[in-house]
């Protein structure tokens, strides 16, 4: 036997489990084998140190825990509550933005039925000009009205149209400020853009991954392209090889008949 085997009927005769012979037979060995004499000091040292120690009873925590899980809602009832407001506070955002899309829309359209009003016709100007800039301006009010009424009937976030709302929005507000300042135009129609703003507040707290319907998106692989050619995952294949006609084939048959 090896020292592995002999090492097991030392650590059965620790714990009492071993026969006369095997107890004969781990001693002859202990008196030639000098490794398994060092691993039976340090085996018997530990054995006797953990035997001997005392065992300091503690606190009975048991009611203290047991008390504890039963007030802690469970992870998945406190996940779908989570979830259960996440989906009603964008079920709210939705209901909002819905609304102000056919305000914005009715707004259009009725600046559209209006024509060019008076006060948007600069003394001098083009009267041509000015109309048709006034119903390019119902244009935008109808799509950006559109828009609102598309995101809120859908469940997919509106992250493609954060970038264009806030080219928009931050461009009219800058002109808005310089036409106020220079008197160029009069509070009824600042205020008309306030269904706009509150209407871009909504859809960029949508496009957020936290009010998502199917939770934040994942990414499998963060630090890899999205896209790839097929080529690149595609393992390429061994080449082709020619190999000569062996003695039996026809083509050597044909040529040596000739």
């Amino acid at each position: 036997m090896g020292c592995e085997q002999w090492r097991e009927v030392l650590s059965a005769q620790l714990d009492g489990e071993e026969s006369p012979a095997e107890r004969v037979a781990a001693e002859t060995h202990l008196a030639g084998c000098e490794g398994c004499r060092t691993w039976w000091d340090r085996a018997t040292a530990v054995t006797r140190r953990a035997r001997l120690s005392v065992l300091v009873p503690g606190d009975d925590l048991t009611d203290a825990v047991l008390d504890a899980l039963a007030e802690a809602p469970p992870p998945r009832r406190r996940a779908r509550a989570v979830l259960g407001l996440r989906g009603r506070a964008a079920l709210s955002l939705r209901a909002a933005l819905g609304l102000i899309g056919a305000l914005q829309l009715v707004l259009g359209l009725t600046q559209i039925g209006r024509g060019v009003a008076g006060p948007h016709v600069h003394p001098g100007g083009d009267a041509l000009a000015a109309g048709h800039l006034w119903h390019e301006s119902a244009a935008w009010n109808v799509a950006v009205g559109a828009g609102f009424l598309f995101v809120a009937a859908r469940r997919t976030p509106p992250t493609g149209l954060v970038p264009m709302l806030s080219a928009f929005v931050g461009t009219l507000v800058l002109l808005s400020v310089n036409d106020l300042a220079t008197g160029r135009v009069d509070t009824t129609r600042l205020v008309s853009h306030g269904f706009l703003l509150a209407g871009y507040a909504i859809v960029v707290a949508l496009s957020r991954p936290g009010l998502r319907p199917d939770g934040p998106a994942q990414r499998d692989r963060p630090g890899e392209p999205r896209w790839r050619l097929p080529a690149e995952e595609q393992p390429e294949g061994p080449g082709l090889r020619v190999l000569p006609p062996y003695p039996g084939s026809a083509h050597v048959s044909d040529r040596r008949a000739a």
